[in-house]
């Protein structure tokens, strides 16, 4: 495996000595609680996320340093009323000025590993509930067949992709109810796998393919190329643990980046402010692109664009038992890749390199400008705050904003 480890450090040596001083080996260890074994690892208070140091959510999927793992937290309030908690599509449609009855040409391709065997059921028990139809929904493994798909995502190796994939198709769903679907099943959440299942998504025709997964703390875990087909929009979660702990795809200049927001409704409509646990930062084994002109990141600057991750929105998992909430930039990488799905410009977009370069009176118009709020300590500077306008309205962990219709897109 290609692995860079720049992007962590910091955390990594704090780990590490944690880890030592309990006694445990000297093998580099993991974040987010688990080495790179997959150990449990009791991490310093200070540099656990404010999720787990809150008790707020548990990762679906345990992050090991340099190797794929997927990004949805399940919140800890145990199963709820879809009508009384967690966002729904007609909030989320509503704070991002959405055109849903767009989309209905265009596919969205979901990258994910191991099959989740109630992947349509789910999906049509979301739908049902929100009277969005019936989905246009096709499952493929990462050969392309409609059939032979791996092992069950129910068993104990990869039970939190359950969560990750229904989250996804029922996120699309919510921003594009009339987008076409494709889940494409990687055979398990191996680098070599995933690429397979990504070039595979292309291969079947989708115009955009969302990637709710990360490898923290690696820049090169997967091949560049398996992420830059012209004429097709690539995304990919920043992460969930907050300031400078960030990795590949989202890192790659081919792949939008997508932060975390924390949604709030108000009487008068609504604020939207970084969410603490946002991935963001400056991937300094990531050459930077020549449309990044940020003047404190002599890599590749991330994220580009963000929406909703706080653990506030609903979903429906028939392994989990029902309807709970989930937080995450996991969340808000689907809802982005169906809000391009709406726009339905992907095949003449250059995607993250189209918001760097709009025009900025453009940008405050087609974007909701995410004003406060940081996700970690950098110096109180822009890759880590909003509302510092050291470089326009752009922040690390909010990008630059949420969506605001689909005019950005």
């Amino acid at each position: 495996m290609k692995t860079s480890l720049k992007l962590l450090a910091p955390l990594l040596a704090a780990v590490a000595i944690a880890a030592c001083n309990a006694g445990g080996s000297s093998s580099m260890p993991g974040t987010a609680g688990t080495s790179s074994a997959g150990q449990s690892v009791s991490l310093p208070y200070a540099l656990q996320p404010e999720w787990q140091r809150k008790n707020l959510a548990r990762a679906a999927c345990p992050a090991v340093i340099g190797k794929p793992a997927c990004m949805a937290l399940i919140g800890t309030n145990g199963h709820v009323s879809p009508l009384q908690e967690g966002f729904t599509p007609k909030a989320l449609e509503a704070r991002y000025n959405l055109p849903i009855t767009k989309g209905s040409n265009q596919i969205v391709a979901i990258v994910d590993a191991w099959d989740q065997p109630d992947a349509a059921s789910d999906l049509a028990k979301y739908r049902t509930q929100f009277g969005l139809g019936t989905a246009k929904f096709y499952k493929y493994n990462e050969d392309g067949d409609q059939g032979n798909y791996p092992d069950s995502c129910a068993e104990e190796s990869g039970a939190g992709w359950c969560v990750e994939e229904d989250l996804d198709i029922e996120m699309v769903s919510a921003a594009c109810p009339n987008c076409t679907i494709y889940l494409i099943e990687a055979s398990s959440a191996g680098s070599d796998d995933l690429e397979t299942a990504e070039a595979e998504a292309v291969t079947l025709g989708a115009h955009i393919v969302s990637n709710s997964w990360s490898c923290l703390g690696s820049d090169a875990c997967v091949d560049v190329s398996d992420f830059d087909t012209p004429g097709v929009v690539y995304l990919a979660a920043n992460g969930d643990d907050g300031y400078g702990e960030i990795g590949a795809p989202a890192v790659l200049d081919s792949v939008v980046g997508v932060g975390g927001t924390t949604l709030t409704r108000t009487a008068s409509g609504w604020t939207e402010t970084v969410w603490d646990d946002s991935g963001a930062g400056c991937a300094t084994g990531v050459a930077k692109p020549s449309w990044q002109t940020d003047p404190d990141c002599t890599g590749r600057t991330l994220g580009d664009v963000s929406a909703v991750a706080c653990i506030c929105v609903a979903e429906y998992d028939s392994n989990e038992g029902g309807w709970f909430e989930v937080g995450g930039t996991s969340v808000a990488t689907p809802i982005n890749a169906g809000v391009f799905a709406l726009a339905g410009n992907a095949k003449r977009i250059s995607a993250p390199e189209h918001f760097w370069t709009l025009k900025t009176k453009k940008r405050d118009t087609y974007f909701n400008y995410i004003s406060s709020g940081s996700d970690g300590s950098c110096g109180g500077e822009y890759l880590c705050t909003a509302g510092t306008n050291q470089f326009g309205e752009y922040s690390g962990p909010g990008g630059w904003g949420s969506p605001n219709g689909v005019k950005a897109y």
